[in-house]
């Protein structure tokens, strides 16, 4: 287990402050030796070409700093999906209880619309989260200032649920305004969290090393990043089981004791938060990093060429009229790196328009069928069991197995497989949809007749609702491939001084998945949303298909990619002697 690095406080460029070159300079030296050592691959030394396709690839143990981050993961999680799972009942039916516990009472489009929005709002604050994170405070600081921001919005939730507050018409206006707050809050921690798990682990380089058994392999750290965001993603879906109380909690006691509940844990995960500081790796700010990417980009775009950023290209073509920038080659390979990341990310707002649907319209789907006693909102939870069920199994099985039998799985094969399991979803939640209109008492038109009123309370139609389960289970599959995949690629494939902006526009994609889902609320009725669902069926597989023929040549260019971070760049120093050479 590596020795936790302290914080480096991030530097304001005045003269008569060290010198951001002697900052990196001391960093370093500051580093424990074992720090270094597995730096510089230690173990036996870097691998051959040849060894590295002869011999096994093998990941390595998570440090005790990833797992405090995952268990920060957790129980944020908890939080967001434990209220958001509650949203399409607490909008959608009315206080009265005439279609079972709700509040606002504004139906299905309404309450589709609106949660809806709420999800497009949690993927568009992530840039505002790693813009703070990557230029001014770093990620931890970061994910405290924004921990106390959810706090806020959570207290305003649950302020304004409690019956009295209903009542008085404080309801919609105090949801709305608590959703704004609650989405800034959870995409500032979003943004940077993923990244700060990853930061953790130090080594950049393959090492070989001899196992217990007398086996060669190498350690690869491609693979302890994939075993990282698998953990990271088991963990955030353990916290989502909180879906298995807080629709009780909803249906016996009130909305306003599953919120408290989600507020508590929250506290809890924040205490852990600021309680582990001193074992976290905590790496400072970068400065203006982002401003030099666009700038960066945009003499890429005026020259018409990738290279055109480069000082050494520039030497080379511009002569003395050089543009003097403030990097050098090395970030420009960086950043196209990232660039390469950000093309892959453009395929997936129609994979989240697919898992959008399990915390809307699957909801309530779930509530036009006969519920035996069980919560129509409570069927969401085989979503995460299906992922905390499977991830065991592909970590210490499948993939071991393939990486035996020299069966390559790269990330694009694994999201492209991750889109072709959720077109599955939808084709099931498809049929079950006919199954409902095809069963009586209200046939294409569920809950809307007089035959299913039973005791004042309108029933869904004669379909048990534990039919809808594969649905849920294809999804959490799904979101093992893409969902997971795309989380390391957006770690793996962004420059170290941009990892939560990279982050934070892979986590954008979702948003602009919920802009679709958000046009597509009109077709969210019956019966037309049966058709709703053939179509993003249709569409999330045609999508996967084109996204493999387009980029599984990066498959096999993954290796040299991720190898760029094991040069050790660190971009501020090269900033400061060229402003020292511009003042000379």
């Amino acid at each position: 287990m590596s020795t936790p690095e302290r914080e480096v406080e991030p530097t304001t460029g005045q003269q008569n402050e060290t010198p951001v070159t002697e900052v990196f300079v001391n960093e370093k030296s500051a580093m424990d030796a074992d720090e270094k050592a597995m730096a510089d691959t230690p173990d036996g030394g870097e691998p051959t070409e040849i060894e590295k396709k002869s011999l096994r690839h093998i990941a390595e143990n998570l440090p005790l700093s990833a797992w405090l981050v995952a268990i920060v993961e957790l129980s944020e999680r908890f939080t967001y999906y434990g209220m958001q799972g509650l949203f399409q009942n607490y909008v959608e039916r009315p206080l009265d209880g005439s279609e079972g516990t709700g509040a606002l009472g504004m139906g299905h489009q309404g309450a589709t619309g609106l949660t809806t929005f709420f999800q497009f709002w949690c993927y568009v604050t992530p840039i505002i989260g790693a813009i703070i994170a990557d230029q001014y405070l770093g990620k931890y600081k970061t994910i405290v200032l924004f921990c106390g921001v959810y706090m806020t919005g959570l207290l305003i939730l649950v302020c304004t649920s409690i019956p009295g507050a209903l009542a008085n018409g404080a309801g919609l206006g105090g949801f709305i305004v608590a959703i704004l707050i609650i989405g800034l809050g959870t995409g500032g921690i979003k943004s940077n969290v993923a990244p700060l798990i990853a930061d953790q682990y130090k080594r950049k380089k393959m090492a070989l090393s001899t196992t217990k058994k007398g086996e060669r392999v190498i350690i690869d750290p491609a693979l302890t990043i994939q075993r990282i965001y698998m953990i990271f993603y088991g963990c955030i879906n353990i916290g989502s089981l909180s879906l298995l109380a807080t629709p009780y909690m909803e249906m016996y006691i009130g909305f306003w004791s599953a919120f408290l509940l989600c507020l508590c844990m929250f506290i809890v995960g924040t205490t852990v938060l600021l309680l582990g500081r001193k074992f976290y790796v905590v790496r400072p700010p970068q400065g203006s990093i982002i401003t030099d990417a666009f700038r960066s980009l945009w003499i890429m775009i005026k020259n018409r060429n990738m290279d055109a950023p480069k000082p050494s290209w520039q030497a080379e073509h511009r002569g003395e009229s050089a543009t003097v920038v403030p990097w050098d080659d090395h970030f420009i390979d960086e950043v196209k790196r990232a660039l390469v990341a950000c093309r892959v990310f453009a395929f997936y707002p129609i994979y989240w328009v697919v898992y959008g649907q399990f915390s809307s319209n699957f909801v309530t789907q779930a509530g036009q069928m006969k519920g035996h006693g069980i919560p129509n909102d409570l069927m969401q939870n085989f979503d995460p069991i299906s992922i905390i069920v499977f991830i065991p199994l592909l970590e210490t099985l499948v993939y071991p197995l393939m990486r035996r039998m020299k069966i390559p799985f790269r990330p694009i094969t694994r999201i492209s497989l991750g889109f072709v399991v959720a077109s599955l979803a939808m084709v099931y939640a498809a049929i079950v949809q006919h199954l409902i209109y095809a069963a009586g008492p209200c046939y294409e038109h569920p809950m809307a007749c007089p035959a299913a009123m039973v005791d004042g309370v309108a029933q869904g139609n004669n379909v048990h609702i534990a039919i809808q389960t594969p649905a849920y289970v294809l999804i959490g599959i799904s979101e093992i491939f893409a969902s997971v995949s795309g989380l390391e690629y957006a770690y793996t494939k962004a420059p170290p001084s941009m990892k939560s902006f990279v982050q934070s526009m892979y986590l954008l994609t979702n948003a602009f998945g919920s802009a679709i889902a958000e046009a597509l609320t009109p077709a969210a009725y019956d019966p037309a949303i049966l058709w709703m669902f053939v179509g993003v069926a249709c569409a999330s597989f045609l999508v996967g298909v084109v996204f493999y023929a387009l980029f599984r040549h990066l498959n096999a260019q993954e290796d040299d990619m991720n190898a760029l971070d094991a040069d050790d760049y660190m971009p501020e120093a090269p900033r400061e002697e060229e402003r020292r050479e511009s003042k000379n």
